[in-house]
């Protein structure tokens, strides 16, 4: 039986350049269903290891990106105070894929059209793995959050109350 090759996507092909190990793992996709709690459901793995990727846009700094666990919604204030700003909102839908190159659903913290600046949910480093979008619905990287955090450039910190 032939095995299913994996295209690999950017994000994946700026991982093998910065020779950080990963692993691709396809999900199947619920359209009506784009959640990180359905994916982690669809991967069999725990929901806190599976981290969504949210842009954006604060008074003063203009766009960043957020990387929380699946389950929770980031706290626009403590958002706001780590990245600089007074206060700051999730970007409108139809500015994601202009601004990022990416889709809903499919949205990685890597390989974005241009790089923003990164804040990533402390919890990730009680992990020695997490997943993330690959870049398309349909696709995880497995992956050292330790490696993500330094592919992106990533501050670790609070993103909502627990």
């Amino acid at each position: 039986m032939k095995e299913n090759k994996i295209n690999k996507t950017n994000a994946a092909r700026l991982l093998d350049k910065a020779k950080i190990a990963y692993e691709l793992i396809p999900y199947e996709v619920d359209e009506k269903d784009l959640s990180a709690i359905h994916v982690a459901a669809s991967l069999g793995e725990d929901i806190e290891q599976v981290f969504k990727t949210l842009i954006l846009h604060g008074d003063k700094t203009g766009y960043f990106v957020c990387v929380i666990p699946g389950e929770h919604e980031v706290d626009l204030k403590l958002a706001a105070k780590v990245s600089g700003n007074k206060k700051c909102d999730l970007i409108p839908m139809k500015e994601l894929l202009p601004l990022t190159g990416y889709i809903r659903g499919g949205c990685s913290p890597i390989g974005m059209k241009k790089p923003f600046p990164t804040y990533i949910h402390e919890t990730c480093l009680q992990f020695s793995y997490i997943y993330i979008s690959a870049g398309q619905r349909g696709l995880q990287l497995k992956l050292n959050p330790k490696d993500l955090i330094k592919e992106v450039h990533a501050e670790v910190c609070r993103l909502f109350e627990a």
